[in-house]
Protein backbone atom coordinates (compact mmCIF):
# COMPACT_ATOMS: atom_id res chain seq x y z
CA UNK A 1 0.00 0.00 0.00
CA UNK A 2 2.50 2.26 1.17
CA UNK A 3 4.95 1.21 -2.20
CA UNK A 4 1.61 1.91 -4.46
CA UNK A 5 1.26 5.68 -2.47
CA UNK A 6 4.63 6.34 -3.66
CA UNK A 7 4.67 5.60 -7.43
CA UNK A 8 1.20 7.88 -7.26
CA UNK A 9 2.94 10.13 -5.70
CA UNK A 10 6.45 10.33 -7.85
CA UNK A 11 3.60 10.37 -11.04
CA UNK A 12 1.64 13.18 -9.71
CA UNK A 13 4.70 14.90 -9.34
CA UNK A 14 5.93 14.38 -12.73
CA UNK A 15 2.95 15.50 -14.50
CA UNK A 16 2.67 18.35 -12.72
CA UNK A 17 6.35 19.39 -13.43
CA UNK A 18 5.41 18.63 -17.20
CA UNK A 19 2.39 21.19 -16.66
CA UNK A 20 4.26 23.56 -15.17
CA UNK A 21 7.13 23.55 -18.00
CA UNK A 22 4.75 23.64 -20.41
CA UNK A 23 2.97 26.27 -19.28
CA UNK A 24 6.03 28.22 -19.25
CA UNK A 25 7.17 27.19 -22.89
CA UNK A 26 3.47 28.28 -23.69
CA UNK A 27 3.56 31.73 -21.62
CA UNK A 28 7.62 32.49 -24.11
CA UNK A 29 6.04 31.43 -27.09
CA UNK A 30 2.74 33.60 -26.51
CA UNK A 31 3.51 36.64 -28.37
CA UNK A 32 0.39 38.85 -29.15
CA UNK A 33 1.56 40.43 -32.71
CA UNK A 34 -0.59 44.13 -33.39
CA UNK A 35 -0.74 46.66 -35.95
CA UNK A 36 -0.60 49.92 -35.73
CA UNK A 37 -0.54 52.74 -38.92
CA UNK A 38 1.48 56.19 -39.55
CA UNK A 39 1.43 57.67 -42.61
CA UNK A 40 4.14 59.21 -45.14
CA UNK A 41 1.64 61.62 -46.90
CA UNK A 42 2.96 65.53 -47.24
CA UNK A 43 1.27 67.23 -44.94
CA UNK A 44 2.08 64.51 -41.97
CA UNK A 45 5.86 64.53 -43.01
CA UNK A 46 8.80 67.09 -43.34
CA UNK A 47 9.35 67.50 -47.07
CA UNK A 48 13.15 68.33 -47.66
CA UNK A 49 15.26 67.99 -50.88
CA UNK A 50 12.51 69.43 -53.40
CA UNK A 51 13.46 70.43 -56.94
CA UNK A 52 11.95 71.83 -59.76
CA UNK A 53 11.94 70.25 -63.07
CA UNK A 54 9.65 67.80 -65.46
CA UNK A 55 10.44 65.18 -62.95
CA UNK A 56 10.48 66.78 -59.34
CA UNK A 57 12.54 64.92 -56.75
CA UNK A 58 11.28 64.96 -53.13
CA UNK A 59 12.23 63.40 -50.05
CA UNK A 60 10.01 63.11 -46.97
CA UNK A 61 10.95 62.47 -43.32
CA UNK A 62 8.04 60.91 -41.96
CA UNK A 63 7.19 59.95 -38.01
CA UNK A 64 6.99 56.33 -37.60
CA UNK A 65 6.62 53.87 -34.39
CA UNK A 66 8.71 53.52 -31.25
CA UNK A 67 11.10 55.87 -32.24
CA UNK A 68 11.94 55.23 -35.97
CA UNK A 69 11.38 57.81 -38.72
CA UNK A 70 10.23 56.45 -42.45
CA UNK A 71 12.35 57.86 -45.28
CA UNK A 72 10.00 58.17 -48.37
CA UNK A 73 12.32 59.15 -51.51
CA UNK A 74 10.70 59.65 -54.93
CA UNK A 75 12.81 60.33 -58.02
CA UNK A 76 12.45 60.01 -61.97
CA UNK A 77 8.60 58.56 -60.84
CA UNK A 78 10.13 55.64 -58.77
CA UNK A 79 9.98 56.15 -54.91
CA UNK A 80 11.85 53.87 -52.44
CA UNK A 81 10.67 54.10 -48.54
CA UNK A 82 13.23 53.20 -45.70
CA UNK A 83 13.33 53.29 -42.06
CA UNK A 84 15.63 54.41 -39.10
CA UNK A 85 16.09 56.26 -36.29
CA UNK A 86 17.22 59.48 -38.37
CA UNK A 87 17.28 59.87 -41.60
CA UNK A 88 20.81 59.38 -42.35
CA UNK A 89 20.24 56.04 -41.10
CA UNK A 90 17.50 55.48 -42.84
CA UNK A 91 19.60 56.30 -46.24
CA UNK A 92 21.92 53.85 -45.79
CA UNK A 93 19.64 50.82 -45.48
CA UNK A 94 19.44 48.41 -48.33
CA UNK A 95 15.49 49.54 -48.59
CA UNK A 96 16.64 53.10 -49.31
CA UNK A 97 18.36 51.57 -52.77
CA UNK A 98 15.25 49.18 -53.60
CA UNK A 99 13.96 50.75 -56.81
CA UNK A 100 11.45 48.93 -59.41
CA UNK A 101 12.28 49.34 -62.72
CA UNK A 102 8.69 50.65 -63.83
CA UNK A 103 7.38 53.86 -62.55
CA UNK A 104 5.43 53.13 -59.42
CA UNK A 105 4.29 54.82 -56.36
CA UNK A 106 3.94 53.45 -52.98
CA UNK A 107 0.42 54.51 -50.99
CA UNK A 108 0.63 56.87 -47.70
CA UNK A 109 -0.36 54.55 -45.33
CA UNK A 110 2.27 51.93 -43.74
CA UNK A 111 0.99 49.06 -41.85
CA UNK A 112 3.25 48.52 -38.64
CA UNK A 113 3.63 44.83 -37.01
CA UNK A 114 4.84 45.08 -33.57
CA UNK A 115 5.00 42.48 -30.27
CA UNK A 116 4.74 44.48 -27.10
CA UNK A 117 5.06 48.02 -28.58
CA UNK A 118 8.26 47.08 -30.85
CA UNK A 119 7.82 46.88 -34.70
CA UNK A 120 9.98 44.29 -36.52
CA UNK A 121 8.38 44.97 -40.04
CA UNK A 122 5.93 47.32 -42.06
CA UNK A 123 3.79 46.57 -44.44
CA UNK A 124 2.94 49.35 -47.56
CA UNK A 125 1.00 48.66 -50.61
CA UNK A 126 2.59 49.82 -53.96
CA UNK A 127 1.54 50.32 -57.32
CA UNK A 128 3.52 49.59 -60.39
CA UNK A 129 3.40 51.12 -63.77
CA UNK A 130 2.35 48.50 -66.63
CA UNK A 131 3.16 50.17 -69.97
CA UNK A 132 1.60 47.18 -71.65
CA UNK A 133 -2.03 47.77 -70.24
CA UNK A 134 -3.35 51.37 -70.86
CA UNK A 135 -6.15 53.43 -70.25
CA UNK A 136 -8.34 54.92 -72.70
CA UNK A 137 -6.18 58.20 -72.44
CA UNK A 138 -3.17 56.36 -73.32
CA UNK A 139 -1.79 56.04 -69.61
CA UNK A 140 -0.65 52.78 -68.17
CA UNK A 141 -2.97 51.07 -65.33
CA UNK A 142 -0.75 50.24 -61.72
CA UNK A 143 -0.94 46.72 -60.64
CA UNK A 144 -1.18 46.56 -56.98
CA UNK A 145 1.21 44.86 -54.67
CA UNK A 146 1.92 44.88 -51.14
CA UNK A 147 5.43 44.85 -49.95
CA UNK A 148 6.90 43.50 -46.58
CA UNK A 149 10.17 45.49 -45.10
CA UNK A 150 12.22 43.85 -41.53
CA UNK A 151 13.06 46.37 -39.58
CA UNK A 152 16.28 46.76 -37.24
CA UNK A 153 17.59 45.44 -35.09
CA UNK A 154 19.45 44.42 -38.41
CA UNK A 155 19.29 45.51 -41.64
CA UNK A 156 16.17 47.25 -43.10
CA UNK A 157 14.93 45.63 -46.83
CA UNK A 158 12.27 43.97 -48.98
CA UNK A 159 11.71 40.36 -47.47
CA UNK A 160 8.13 39.67 -48.84
CA UNK A 161 5.72 40.39 -52.47
CA UNK A 162 1.88 39.69 -52.03
CA UNK A 163 0.61 40.54 -55.41
CA UNK A 164 -2.67 42.29 -54.89
CA UNK A 165 -4.63 41.02 -57.85
CA UNK A 166 -3.91 37.53 -57.54
CA UNK A 167 -4.47 37.20 -53.91
CA UNK A 168 -7.80 37.77 -53.36
CA UNK A 169 -6.74 37.59 -49.14
CA UNK A 170 -3.21 39.90 -50.21
CA UNK A 171 -3.57 41.50 -46.85
CA UNK A 172 -3.56 38.45 -44.68
CA UNK A 173 -0.93 37.02 -47.00
CA UNK A 174 1.40 40.02 -46.22
CA UNK A 175 0.89 39.88 -41.89
CA UNK A 176 1.57 36.27 -41.90
CA UNK A 177 5.08 37.00 -44.42
CA UNK A 178 5.84 39.61 -41.72
CA UNK A 179 5.17 37.45 -38.91
CA UNK A 180 7.08 34.56 -40.42
CA UNK A 181 9.65 35.44 -42.07
CA UNK A 182 10.58 39.26 -41.39
CA UNK A 183 13.12 38.56 -38.42
CA UNK A 184 15.14 35.91 -39.13
CA UNK A 185 14.95 37.60 -42.78
CA UNK A 186 18.97 38.31 -43.58
CA UNK A 187 19.25 41.22 -45.76
CA UNK A 188 21.60 40.69 -48.68
CA UNK A 189 21.84 36.63 -48.38
CA UNK A 190 18.25 35.81 -48.36
CA UNK A 191 16.18 36.22 -51.63
CA UNK A 192 12.79 38.12 -51.77
CA UNK A 193 9.72 35.85 -51.29
CA UNK A 194 6.58 35.99 -53.34
CA UNK A 195 4.09 34.79 -51.48
CA UNK A 196 0.46 33.02 -52.67
CA UNK A 197 0.01 33.28 -56.12
CA UNK A 198 2.28 35.48 -58.45
CA UNK A 199 0.87 37.98 -60.91
CA UNK A 200 1.63 40.83 -63.32
CA UNK A 201 2.22 43.57 -60.34
CA UNK A 202 4.90 40.47 -58.87
CA UNK A 203 6.34 40.30 -62.85
CA UNK A 204 6.81 44.17 -63.00
CA UNK A 205 8.46 44.51 -59.79
CA UNK A 206 10.83 41.64 -60.49
CA UNK A 207 12.18 43.57 -63.69
CA UNK A 208 15.25 45.66 -62.89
Amino acid sequence: MRLTRYFTFLLASFLFAVAASFDVLSGANAQTVDSAYSSTARKDCRVIGAHSGVDDSTTRVCPGKAGLIVLASEDDLRETVSVGRNRAAAAREPAAQAWFGPFNSATTTIEWRMIAGKPFAIIQRWHIDDNSDEDGGGRPIPKAMLVVTRLPPGAVCHVAYVDVAANPDANELARKAADQIARDFNCGKDEVRVIGKSGRAIELAMRR
